[in-house]
């Protein structure tokens, strides 16, 4: 993807995909809780608060996913690797 085709928040989202697991979940829920406090202040509706801090737990759970998914990929990708074939053990003892 050339420079011009990069959409223009495309350095902050590839930023906030290489912040370590533990600051992009605690990043999440509070961006999640704050939105909830905007819409709780300028609608009006208590609930909103518990939305938005639902939006944001739900979006940290996503992050730890797609993790997984990569972490799980990358582990894959060795497994196939002939330089580890043999490590493969029997544990059936």
């Amino acid at each position: 993807m050339s420079e011009k085709e990069k959409p223009k928040y495309g350095k902050l989202v590839e930023g906030a995909n290489q912040l370590s697991l533990g600051i992009s979940i605690v990043v999440a829920v509070l961006i999640g809780a704050g939105a909830g406090i905007l819409m709780k202040k300028y609608i009006g509706y208590d609930w909103l608060l518990w939305l938005g801090l639902f939006w944001g737990i739900a979006a940290a759970i996503l992050n730890v996913k797609r993790a997984y998914e990569k972490q799980k990929a990358e582990l894959d990708k060795l497994k196939d690797d002939p330089k580890y074939k043999h490590a493969k053990k029997d544990f059936d003892d």
